[in-house]
């Protein structure tokens, strides 16, 4: 019994070190992530959804760029409108409007929006949840 105790000690300790480094590694990857310019974030997600092929990938992409703490640009919502119209999902077009509404959480920075992205709405054919009478 003592030879595997013996054993088991250095393995249990090499473990130990193991987590620990892994934890560092893993917060030092979310301080990297925290380091995002807003720039950056917005050429992340133009491209992102420049590159969608299907409705789980735009809605998975809308949901992380929608996760962060900030307003997304008007480019990222024009792309996200335009990937919405390429897979064909007026509905999530839609919605792409109601989450930057919520986002905004101001009427004048929402009708900012609202106005910038007017050609492209008329283009694609999206109307607000509002313009819609829902």
């Amino acid at each position: 019994m003592s030879r595997f105790l013996a054993i088991s000690r250095p393995l249990a300790a090499a473990t130990r070190v193991q987590v620990a480094r892994s934890a560092l590694a893993s917060r030092t990857a979310v301080q990297k992530q925290h380091e995002e310019s807003f720039e950056d974030y917005t050429a992340r997600f133009v491209k992102f959804f420049d590159n969608v092929d299907d409705l789980f990938e735009l809605q998975r992409g809308l949901n992380n760029a929608f996760g962060y703490d900030l307003v997304p640009s008007a480019s990222v919502i024009e792309a996200a409108l335009k990937a919405a119209r390429r897979v064909n999902d007026y509905p999530t077009a839609v919605r792409i409007l109601e989450g930057l509404k919520a986002k905004a959480n101001n009427d004048t920075v929402y009708k900012q929006y609202l106005e910038e992205l007017a050609p492209l709405r008329a283009q694609l054919g999206v109307e607000t949840k509002e313009e819609l009478g829902l």
